[in-house]
């Protein structure tokens, strides 16, 4: 089935998500995590192909990190839907308003968009989330995730369809474009009258591309900088506690942090004890780590300090990739303020 073909189903069955109720919405999105859950062996195995395809093409281990599931990482999916759940129901809501001089009352609500298309990469459980918030705002969705994630990302759209069509709604309400091919995305970015937007979800490069090439309403979302800052007042020890779980708990996220900030007050000392307590600790490195340090003049120690702490950081980047290396920066910034 062509991209049109099936984002022209998504939109005839639009109008039932687009009416639905609170309840309604929430049984489906019940239904949705309890059939995930009763088909997990299903969902691994699925996604023990993909890992298996990725390995043999060469991708790096943070890359296949990000591709992988397990019993856990489905298990907090279903937390997720969970928390979908709970949330208000946001349709319906009056958000503004006015009464005009002639007795003439005018309100702002909230409605469905109606078709969302998203466009995203490697993380298979993006493909849950997209469709339960969808689901949640009254909204049919279109979905097309990354080739590298393709098995795991088809069984979970089946079992959602399954789930919305045993919750009596027209399972059309979720789509799954299935080519991979770079023309399939850039048909689906030309869709005008069909979706009636597009959210592009990973890196700079795919919402640049979209951006630039989309014939409908585009919602851009941004690259961002995650960094940690630690204060002159701060609580050092918990300060680095912070950090290695920022950085180092599940390096492969987009949200795993990027850049350290200290105040130069507390740069010193800081990094004496960022080196001692990292010096022994395994390394769990998955991309780069730049620290920024806030001091008009740096001393050799400090200097030294920061070198070993940066070791520490990259010391397994080059095992990471065969096709490049990670480079790991430290930039001492000589301004009192950032």
């Amino acid at each position: 089935m062509s991209v049109l073909e099936t984002a022209l189903k998504v939109k005839e069955a639009a109008c039932e998500i687009n009416r639905a109720g609170s309840l309604e919405k929430n049984k489906i999105l019940f239904k949705i995590k309890q059939i995930l859950i009763e088909n997990k062996s299903l969902i691994l195995a699925e996604n023990a192909l993909d890992i298996d395809q990725a390995k043999k093409k060469g991708l790096s281990k943070n890359l296949i990190d990000r591709l992988k599931l397990n019993s856990s990482r489905i298990e907090e999916i279903a937390v997720s839907i969970d928390q979908i759940i709970s949330l208000p129901n946001p349709i319906g809501e009056v958000v503004g308003g006015k009464v005009l001089a002639n007795g003439l009352k005018i309100e702002q609500v909230r409605v469905a968009l109606g078709v969302v298309g998203i466009i995203y990469e490697a993380r298979p459980n993006v493909t849950v989330d997209a469709a339960t918030l969808c689901i949640k705002s009254g909204n049919a969705v279109l979905l097309k995730g990354g080739s590298d994630a393709f098995k795991t990302n088809k069984v979970l759209v089946n079992l959602m369809k399954q789930a919305v069509e045993e919750s009596g709604f027209n399972s059309n309400i979720i789509g799954f474009v299935e080519s991979t091919s770079r023309e399939s995305t850039f048909e689906m970015m030309g869709l005008h009258g069909v979706l009636d937007v597009l959210i592009p979800r990973g890196g700079a490069g795919l919402i640049k591309t979209v951006v630039e090439n989309a014939k409908v309403a585009v919602i851009e979302t941004g690259t961002g900088n995650c960094h940690v800052y630690v204060d002159e007042f701060a609580d050092l020890d918990m300060s680095l506690r912070i950090i290695k779980n920022a950085k180092l708990s599940k390096p492969s996220v987009c949200n795993a942090a990027e850049s350290l900030v200290i105040h130069e007050k507390v740069a010193e000392i800081f990094l004496f004890k960022t080196s001692v307590k990292l010096s022994n600790a395994p390394s769990l490195l998955a991309s780069s780590f730049i620290i920024l340090i806030r001091f008009d003049n740096a001393s050799t120690l400090v200097k030294s300090r920061l070198f070993n702490v940066i070791t520490y950081f990259s010391r397994d980047c080059c095992s990471l990739s065969k096709a490049s290396k990670f480079c790991i920066s430290a930039i001492l910034k000589f301004t009192p303020s950032i």
